[in-house]
């Protein structure tokens, strides 16, 4: 659910189908990741390789769990088609997902080799 600022209320607004028709969540590959000094809570800028789709930029708040060491050359999902957005001066094109757990956010991954910028179903 949304929640969009109407006047001097804020009202939650339903998404439609139509609002993800230019979302898709992809497979791409970390091809360098460092911390992201400038963002409010920690956060590593992540670069990452969609194939096709070219490499793309993340700022994930997953410093808990993960070392910028420890990400480059895996593979992540993320959602794809989205406006960029900046975050600590560093601008970040695609929202890495994961789940979250009480020790921090666990990335989610394939269980095996894909290629870059595969779709998930």
């Amino acid at each position: 659910m949304a929640v969009t600022l109407v006047g001097a209320r804020l009202t939650a607004v339903s998404p439609s189908i139509d609002d993800f028709a230019d979302l898709s969540i992809k497979v791409g590959t970390v091809t360098r990741a460092e911390p992201n000094d400038g963002a409010r809570s920690p956060a590593l800028r992540l670069w990452i390789d969609f194939g096709p789709d070219g490499v793309r930029q993340s700022s994930a708040k997953v410093t808990d769990r993960y070392a910028p060491e420890d990400l480059v050359g895996t593979q992540v999902a993320a959602v794809t088609g989205l406006e960029p957005l900046r975050v600590g001066g560093f601008r970040s094109d695609v929202l890495v997902i994961g789940a979250l757990t009480p020790d921090g956010v666990v990335l989610l991954r394939p269980d095996g080799p894909v290629a870059d910028g595969s779709g998930v179903a």
